[in-house]
């Protein structure tokens, strides 16, 4: 199949918008595994007189995270899905929380500017069809030693996870999407994370985007091998 990209991947985003928080919450770990990845960006405490954004917001899990663990920091959230960002502004936020309907590739375009003290990615690289100007747009909007943390499936290169990765989508994920009528996404969430970079090639594209102190983390359970925390510090200078 062809993977879906930009306004096709949006749209499919919108519609399966109604029942997306449903499939994700029968995912085994998948809100404390953000939580995870939100604590490994190493900020203080609460975030008191941070600012955070959330890239690919989606229907708001990410965000939800960032809020657990940073309840005092400014979240601003984006989402190129209008479907997708409507659920999570539909949520109940209290101040401090703003959302941005954007591709992840015009930030600036839509009034999102830096600085930010972190940047939380959470299943968004894998669909990009530019990673590299992106990772280029976060470095800019981040603070001199901003964090970056970036969760994601990219497998680690073993044929096991490959299997299990395959098992887990064609055997229950993609049949229960189809009969909600959003096979064509769920098709494409394989085949993106099969054709994404492997974890040590996506750390190599952070580090070649000029970031340092590049970790590459692993998360447990069944996604172990598929799914890691990519965290890194932005320093110097702008580019």
């Amino acid at each position: 199949m062809t993977l879906l990209r930009d306004e096709d991947l949006a749209a499919a985003f919108d519609h399966a918008s109604r029942t997306y928080d449903a499939l994700v919450a029968a995912n085994p770990g998948y809100h404390a595994h953000l939580r995870r990845s939100v604590r490994r960006l190493g900020l203080p405490a609460h975030g008191e007189g941070l600012r955070v954004l959330d890239l690919g917001c989606g229907t708001g899990a990410s965000t939800a995270a960032i809020r657990s663990v940073l309840p005092a920091a400014e979240i601003t959230a984006v989402d190129a899905s209008a479907g997708m960002l409507a659920r999570a502004a539909a949520k109940p936020w209290g101040d401090g929380v703003r959302f941005v309907h954007a591709p992840a590739e015009f930030l600036t375009d839509a009034g999102v500017h830096g600085p930010f003290d972190a940047v939380f990615a959470a299943y968004l690289f894998r669909n990009l069809t530019d990673p590299d100007a992106v990772l280029a747009t976060v470095h800019s909007v981040l603070g001199p030693g901003g964090r970056l943390a970036v969760h994601e499936y990219s497998l680690s290169g073993r044929r096991a996870d490959r299997a299990v990765w395959t098992l887990v989508c064609r055997g229950i994920v993609q049949p229960a999407a189809t009969l909600l009528g959003d096979g064509p996404l769920y098709r494409h969430l394989w085949r993106s994370v099969v054709d994404f970079d492997q974890a040590d090639r996506f750390a190599a594209r952070i580090r070649g985007a000029g970031f340092d102190k590049v970790r590459t983390l692993p998360l447990p359970g069944w996604q172990t091998g598929i799914t890691h925390t990519f965290v890194a510090t932005r320093t110097g200078a702008s580019r």
